[in-house]
């Protein structure tokens, strides 16, 4: 009897030790899910920041070909590049779900835009805009598709962070640009085009083809989407 008792105690101590040994390690396993979705980027991750960087900035260019050599037309590159980096965008944080890649994107094509004579003000909104997207994307794991889509919206303004000064400081805007090598009738034309009314259109515009473009990539990277683990 002794025996037996002892026996049915073995048992259920083992069974006990082993059963609560799983809950915690299982437990660990989930809370560390998230963890890894916010550890420090490696080497890898590295290499596909830049590959997507360098994406991004081929497709803005591309989508800002027909419209920035026009002074007329320049107003609507901001809306053309967003239409075209949408897809990109949302990739990178699908491939590099962490914080950094967005923060770094808007840096590198900020040093990119000041280095080439591009506005500073456009030059510092990527980086300032870059890191806030960095941020949005941040609160919900860079895996919930509301936030990603608004983090890419709101970088999609960093071009404004130019064209605002037309408004903020045109005399000033134009001496910068001349200065870098603008032609001087190609910023006349800007001025006499920048009426009251195109800022807000402007911003309008490029908040829309952002949408446009952020939810199509959603729908043709849906299946990269569902392998990271990015919801609605």
């Amino acid at each position: 009897m002794s025996t037996g008792d002892g026996g049915t105690g073995q048992k259920g101590g083992p069974g006990e030790k082993e059963s609560g040994g799983r809950g915690p390690a299982e437990a660990g396993s989930a809370e560390q899910m998230p963890a890894r979705d916010l550890a420090g980027l490696t080497a890898r991750d590295l290499i596909t920041v830049g590959v997507f960087t360098a994406l991004f900035l081929v497709f803005m260019v591309v989508g800002s070909a027909l419209f920035a050599p026009n002074p007329v037309l320049t107003f609507w590159m901001p809306a053309a590049a967003a239409l075209l980096t949408g897809p990109v965008y949302l990739l990178l944080i699908a491939k590099v779900p962490k914080h950094g890649p967005l923060a770094i994107l808007g840096v590198v094509i900020g040093a990119i835009l000041f280095v080439t004579g591009m506005y500073w003000g456009w030059a510092l909104a990527s980086a300032v805009l870059g890191i806030l997207a960095d941020i949005i994307a941040g609160v919900g794991r860079f895996r919930a598709k509301p936030l990603n889509l608004i983090a890419f919206v709101v970088y999609s303004l960093s071009p404004m962070g130019s064209y605002i000064m037309l408004w903020v400081n045109p005399s000033g805007y134009t001496a910068y640009l001349t200065g870098r090598g603008t032609e001087q009738a190609y910023m006349s034309t800007m001025e006499s085009t920048a009426t009251g009314w195109m800022l807000p259109a402007m911003t309008l515009a490029t908040v829309l083809c952002a949408l446009i473009s952020g939810l199509a990539g959603m729908r043709l990277l849906r299946r990269q989407f569902e392998r990271a683990g990015i919801t609605a």
